[in-house]
């Protein structure tokens, strides 16, 4: 689990604030549960670093705030429209007991070990994400799809996941889809239409017809030249 450094702040104007970014650190603020909201700020590297982690959105976080631990969620990060750098965010206090609505991410694992997927079958992903809703207390990360065995054909539904304890999906009396291992598409070549394919050959026969004549009138050239090689000699008294 992350741990992360975070500041009380004392900024009420804007100046104090856009003063606090350029030395470094993103304002934000901590809500939730019983204790009031704080105003906090945490240095842009560690921000950054928590962003480029992957499904930061649905980590829980530990933030060391005056030498206190508290755990947390990442609910909004707010960017610069021009630097697209963090310039706020959000985080909600997990509460012991209480319970959350999280979209968590679907991972597949054992790809090459598919009979169908082997086969050129295709694993069409239905849903990347699937909403939760979650204890406090036992948040999963991600969600594992093991596709060992699985043939062309096969549906995975919201029923062959193992979810943790308490976590039920928030869409309730269906099991949904979140995958199929689907048969390959074959892409054919259209046929021609029947006019295309008539005039295509129209154009070959008159292409082989005009080279017939211009043999023949080549022909009767050379055989008229012959003769008047052969015709004789007026000059001849």
């Amino acid at each position: 689990m992350s741990i992360i450094r975070a500041i009380i702040r004392e900024t009420k104007t804007k100046g104090q604030v856009n003063d606090l970014r350029s030395k470094g650190n993103v304002p934000g603020i901590v809500y939730g549960g019983e204790q009031p909201n704080e105003k906090i700020s945490i240095s842009t590297k560690e921000l950054k670093n928590l962003i480029n982690k992957e499904n930061f959105l649905s980590n829980v976080i530990s933030i060391n705030l005056d030498g206190k631990e508290q755990k947390v969620l990442t609910r909004n990060i707010a960017f610069d429209t021009v630097t697209d750098e963090p310039i706020h965010f959000d985080l909600m206090r997990i509460v012991k007991g209480g319970k959350i609505i999280l979209e968590i991410p679907v991972k597949f694992i054992n790809n090459e070990l598919s009979p169908g997927l082997k086969r050129g079958g295709v694993l069409n992903i239905v849903r990347r994400k699937v909403e939760l809703r979650c204890p406090a207390e036992n948040i999963p990360t991600e969600l594992v799809v093991d596709l060992e065995g699985l043939d062309i054909g096969t549906s995975i539904k919201i029923s062959s996941i193992n979810l943790p304890e308490n976590v039920t999906p928030t869409i309730q009396g269906r099991d949904f889809v979140i995958a199929t291992v689907a048969a390959p598409t074959v892409v054919k070549e259209p046929e021609k239409p029947a006019e295309a394919a008539e005039g295509e050959a129209n154009e070959g026969a008159e292409a082989a017809e005009g080279g017939d004549k211009t043999s023949t009138d080549g022909d009767k050239a050379e055989g008229d030249k012959s003769k008047e090689e052969d015709k004789p000699s007026s000059d001849k008294k």
